[in-house]
């Protein structure tokens, strides 16, 4: 897929999300939208799937470790074809597979729950080693809030993922510099992120996160450093795409208004 198509499949993913949040009364919006163009370049460029393989022994991994933002992700499994895009109505409904937080047992294309912040990327660490121990060619993705770096587990398996030479694990960050509540320089500044990374012994670099060309650029396999695990710092923006939510803490956890949904609609392509 080239750019243009993944940049407009990129912002039918959005509106899919937007959609889906305003009918559920309910999700994380703000942070979707930062996540959307890296969830887009992954599962249209970059990772090596099948939806109608799911469980294809060969394929890449991929961990949600921002297991909040679960909508987007399912909205892009709904536009990849590993759910039905009449799923998504269903989100957060009673007995519906569609869960605030990703479910692997429930959803095709879901490699490992998540929800409680900094076990992605350990759990990523433990599938990079399976596969170097197999030596198999499959490569393991993570995405991670940079507020759920002021986890300690992060910096255990970073440790971990440098020690084993892990350069098959690719580590994105999702650099909105917000979390829910307050920026991220309020709570726990974690500023030099890339300093921190290149320190642990990982291969680092920082792109615009809403570039899908950079972002696939970052992400190809000949970019990998040997025997280094991969950091990608993504600098993004919270509510990218919509002007009322861009930039705003507040839209962490929020549900746009009518007025608001319409509004946004608009200012993402839909129809008035």
């Amino acid at each position: 897929m080239n750019i243009i198509s993944l940049e407009d499949t990129a912002r039918k993913i959005r509106l899919a999300d937007l959609e889906t949040v305003f009918r559920a009364g309910a999700g994380h919006i703000g942070g979707e939208m930062s996540a959307i163009d890296i969830l887009t370049a992954l599962y249209f460029h970059v990772l090596r799937i099948d939806p109608t393989h799911p469980d294809d022994p060969e394929r890449d991994r991929f961990v949600l470790s921002k297991g909040h933002t679960a909508c987007a992700l399912y909205v892009t499994l709904a536009e990849r074809g590993f759910i039905e895009r009449e799923d998504l109505a269903t989100f957060l409904q009673p007995h519906s597979a569609l869960n605030g937080h990703p479910n692997r047992v429930k959803v095709p294309g879901v490699e490992t729950n998540t929800g409680p912040l900094g076990h992605g990327l350990p759990v990523g660490v433990g599938m990079a080693k399976a596969a170097q121990m197999s030596a198999t060619k499959w490569r393991v993705f993570v995405l991670c809030g940079d507020g759920e770096l002021q986890e300690g587990s992060n910096w255990e398996a970073a440790m971990a993922a440098a020690q084993f030479g892990l350069d098959n694990l690719s580590l994105i960050i999702d650099h909105n510099r917000l979390q829910q509540g307050a920026r991220l320089a309020e709570t726990n500044a974690l500023a030099p992120i890339a300093d921190k990374f290149s320190a642990f012994g990982w291969a680092t670099t920082e792109i615009n996160g809403h570039d899908i060309g950079e972002i696939a650029d970052a992400l190809d396999a000949n970019q990998i450093v040997e025997g280094k695990p991969r950091c990608i710092i993504a600098h993004t923006n919270k509510g990218r795409g919509i002007s009322f939510m861009e930039d705003k803490v507040e839209w962490h956890h929020k549900v746009p208004n009518q007025e608001q949904y319409e509004q946004a609609r608009i200012e993402l392509g839909g129809a008035r």
